[in-house]
């Protein structure tokens, strides 16, 4: 008769042989482990200091010169890694950036808009994402009025990127709103 302590140990061998036969491969990492974890942002100028829990997430930063031209507030939000979506906080402020250009003090000078994104993933991926999250913000532009032919939009990718770590890459994440020549 066998004892019910070497059956125990017999049945945890028996359990743990699939894991044992696995050797040292570890197994391989999924999404979750590869995201890093969110993180507040510090202050920046006219940015805020923290960027939302959003996956829908975006960032639009309106030139100077257009904010003082149109009576615009700074605007306040950030793109979500990865994204290109536009939040409706960041709307309202297009929405003033639309009426300035199409029948305010702006009417018929060219909007400039630049998609930029954070140094992580490769050169082409980066210009592509970055042209992505100009297109949005044009995109809505156009669809409030804005003419097609005095509204530009390009991408620098990472190349301007200064992040090193989520809070700064998160200040990477944007479209420039800017007056064009």
């Amino acid at each position: 008769m066998k004892s019910p302590i070497g059956l125990t140990v017999v049945s945890i061998v028996l359990t743990m042989s699939p894991i044992l036969a696995c050797g040292d491969t570890p197994p391989p990492k999924t999404a979750s482990d590869t995201k890093p974890a969110p993180t507040a942002p510090p202050p920046a100028a006219r940015l805020p200091e923290k960027a939302p829990d959003s996956p829908t997430a975006s960032a639009v930063r309106i030139s100077d010169e257009i904010v003082h031209a149109c009576g615009i507030s700074p605007p306040d939000a950030y793109f979500a890694f990865d994204s290109s979506n536009l939040r409706p906080d960041d709307t309202r402020v297009l929405d003033q950036v639309a009426v300035c250009f199409t029948t305010g003090p702006l009417k018929g000078r060219q909007l400039k808009l630049v998609g930029h994104a954070d140094p992580r993933g490769g050169s082409d991926y980066n210009m592509t994402l970055g042209q992505s999250r100009a297109d949005s913000v044009a995109k809505y532009m156009l669809g409030k009025g804005m003419d097609k032919g005095k509204t530009d939009s390009s991408s620098r990718g990472a190349m301007d990127a200064t992040g090193g770590d989520e809070p700064s890459w998160a200040r990477d994440r944007r479209v420039d709103v800017m007056l064009g020549q």
